[in-house]
């Protein structure tokens, strides 16, 4: 039965896509906005003032149009584009004209500015032309500076730092900005003289997102698929081998009260190198690397009965990190970093990243960790290679190995020696981004494994302006194991369809679009018997003004495989093949983000397995622009349960306080509260930017327990960091 569920889910995908994957090779917009670049020898003074015989003389990329509120019409805030380059840079000058009187909304002065709460001009750069991958830079009215990178064909992580230069000057009717970024910043195929490009526009004081080539206000105006062509006047060179270095130092001191130990000094160092070996092909380098600047995970209300996800946030498996963390879907990921050098330290590592001609990319990464208490030494290893095909699709071929490199007593080590996965993957898109999906085939290898651990899911989607309707089908087998992933259940055969519906009033001063919502997720297991459901039937309104309420009602039914205590507490534990079923309801609102004061309101009410819940969930914070805001997140889960099981009422309270001193000096304060776990945690991080990629950080962690507040253990640690350019 599974088998024929495995070759179905595979079979039926494939045929779907494979037929709609030969439409529309080229991107919507290519052929009608075109813009021309052309060398000069002339030198840029980055000024913010546009006075140059180069920028007189370039093309101009204008006439916005409008994405969203609505996207019909010129925008009402214009802008103008100028683009040229030398040997070293690409340049950018913009005008973005403000024709509505008031103070322009600036959130902070940080470096990669949150984008729906800050006025800004984004460029968007599709520098290997296959509407996939590709860049952004933007800039704040302030001046704060933003850079990323763009995945599968709209998604941006703003992770990725690299040396640029920019200024801006403010007028009452406009503010002017100018941009140089180094080729050395850019990987791209040597030889070409098309590139894609967009050039986007925030400004809230009209509401307004506007683009040069037009985007449907469905996605992301940074939607690569959209973007028009830059014509340079000449194939660009190819870049030889080039070197960065990024050593660092550290000094720390820990004392542990919980365990009774005294204060412990430590020093350390180490480095990152980044070796450019073509225009499109890169080497990072990490030799004991130091994670002491990332600040603390945001805690979460453990109500789950599976692991939870935390993202990773530590910089070298950030950058350029797609091509291994698109691996899988949310519920089997077969490479997962976090896994790597959480609990025992990193010696070294290395990554290799890049494109091999037009259609293929490749990515290898290796990381040896030493050992601690329990946890042995072990070598990760995890290599990709994609192949392009169609206009946006790709055929993937992966291999994730994990090996215990330390010498062991089999008596005493009880886990595996080793733990590969390998498998294969196609991502689908069409050229306009509207038929989107996914399907692959994992199996993992270890000692005693059998046919059982594989893992097969497919899913195809459909997003238009008025429709979104999408289904997912996930087999997991019983024995699939990923130890360098995340899988959140196995032994389980998932199928979940959702489809939503928005209208659009003429004539409305307010609304800008309304609709229903329905999702149905049911999970079975290996016998086919039905262990999860729920379904869920929605409605949202939005506003012209960015803000939104929505509500729902939820029905779901668990029946429980292993025994589980609803509250994670420690109390009495609900019995395994005990079956529930209940309701909630559910409210939520958004306000204008915009406002100096802005939040999010959440809350529910209903059943909880065999007992009954309430709760509200929101989010606060205020603008102290441009130098920073103060916010606070607040979760409180009411939970009743019959005798003998514990009932609970959780609080997790996490305020924040961020200050932006200058766009160089930055000083984040973040607390939170959980009462579930007993836990008190306090992070301080002061970080001086003072060059590019240059840091100095001094960062307090501290926790202590909710009843008392007596300190479990506390930590200050000092970080430089310089890049050697």
């Amino acid at each position: 039965m599974l088998s024929s569920v495995r070759f179905l889910i595979l079979t039926l995908f494939i045929l779907s896509t494979g037929i709609l994957g030969y439409s529309q090779e080229r991107g919507v917009n290519r052929d009608k906005y075109r813009i021309h670049i052309k060398q000069t020898n002339e030198e840029i003074k980055i000024d913010g003032v546009l006075n140059e015989q180069t920028w007189q003389s370039a093309e101009i990329a204008k006439n916005f149009t409008r994405v969203t509120p609505v996207d019909t019409g010129f925008a009402v805030a214009q802008t103008t584009v100028m683009m040229s380059y030398d040997k070293t840079n690409l340049y950018v000058g913009a005008v973005c004209y403000d024709p509505t009187p008031g103070k322009r909304i600036v959130e902070s002065l940080r470096r990669d500015f949150e984008f729906g709460k800050n006025d800004n001009f984004r460029l968007h750069l599709d520098a290997y032309n296959n509407m996939t991958n590709g860049y952004a830079f933007s800039l704040s009215p302030a001046g704060a500076q933003a850079d990323g990178v763009i995945n599968n064909g709209s998604q941006s992580s703003f992770t990725w730092d690299t040396k640029w230069k920019s200024a801006v000057k403010s007028y009452d009717d406009r503010w002017v900005l100018e941009m140089a970024i180094p080729f050395r910043s850019l990987r791209y195929v040597g030889g070409e003289k098309e590139w894609g490009v967009n050039f986007g526009r925030l400004d809230l004081k009209t509401n307004e997102k506007s683009a040069w080539a037009p985007v449907p206000r469905q996605f992301p105006h940074n939607s690569l698929p959209y973007a028009g062509t830059l014509v340079w006047d000449k194939p660009l060179d190819d870049a030889g081998l080039r070197l960065s270095v990024i050593p660092y130092g550290t000094s720390s001191v820990i004392k542990n009260n919980e365990a009774g130990e005294p204060a412990k000094w430590k020093w350390n160092a180490g480095f990152d190198a980044k070796m450019i070996l073509s225009t499109s092909m890169n080497l990072d380098l990490t030799v004991n690397p130091d994670y002491s600047q990332v600040e603390e995970d945001r805690q979460q209300t453990n109500l789950d009965r599976f692991e939870l996800f935390y993202p990773e946030r530590r910089q070298f498996f950030l950058e350029n990190s797609d091509i291994f963390a698109n691996l899988g879907n949310s519920q089997a990921m077969p490479f997962f970093s976090r896994r790597i050098g959480l609990n025992v330290p990193v010696y070294f590592g290395g990554r290799l990243t890049g494109r091999v001609g037009n259609k293929w990319r490749v990515g290898v990464m290796e990381m040896q960790t030493g050992s601690k208490d329990e946890n042995l030494s072990g070598n990760y290893a995890v290599a990709v290679l994609q192949r392009e095909i169609f206009s946006r699709s790709s055929i993937v071929g992966f291999l994730v190995n994990k090996e215990i490199t330390q010498n062991y007593n089999d008596a005493v080590f009880t886990g595996n020696r080793y733990n590969r996965v390998a498998g294969f993957e196609y991502n689908f898109a069409t050229a306009d981004n509207r038929w989107q999906g996914k399907a692959f085939y994992h199996q993992s290898f270890y000692p005693g494994a059998d046919s059982d651990a594989a893992a097969v899911s497919g899913n195809i989607g459909y997003f238009s302006r008025y429709l979104k309707a999408a289904i997912n089908q996930s087999w997991i087998g019983s024995d699939y194991v990923a130890e360098v992933g995340y899988i959140r259940r196995t032994g389980i055969y998932e199928i979940a369809p959702s489809v939503s519906y928005l209208f659009y009033p003429s004539g409305s001063e307010r609304i800008i679009n309304h609709g229903p919502g329905a999702s149905l997720t049911a999970i079975f297991d290996p016998d086919f018997n039905l262990t999860d459901r729920e379904t869920q039937l929605s409605y949202t309104i939005g506003w012209q003004n960015k803000s939104e309420l929505s509500g729902s009602v939820e029905e779901q039914f668990v029946q429980l495989r292993h025994d589980f205590d609803p509250t994670n507490t420690g109390g009495e534990k609900l019995l395994a093949g005990e079956r529930f079923y209940w309701k909630t309801a559910r409210a939520g609102f958004t306000s204008d983000p915009r406002k100096l004061f802005n939040y999010m309101l959440n809350a529910g009410i209903g059943g909880y397995y065999n007992g009954n819940r309430w709760n509200i969930n929101g989010m606060a914070n205020y603008r102290v622009q441009p130098y920073g805001s103060i916010g606070m997140a607040v979760n409180y889960n009411n939970i009743s349960l019959p005798d003998p099981y514990n009932s609970a009422k959780l609080i997790l309270v996490g305020p924040k306080l961020d200050v932006t001193f200058t766009d160089k000096l930055f000083l984040t304060t973040f607390v939170q509260y959980n009462n579930q776990i007993d836990n008190l945690n306090t992070n301080i991080r002061l970080q001086w930017h003072y060059a590019p990629a240059s840091d100095l950080y001094i960062v307090y962690t501290g926790n202590s327990y909710t009843e008392n507040f007596v300190n479990k253990n506390r930590g200050l640690v000092i970080k430089l960091s310089y890049w050697f350019n």
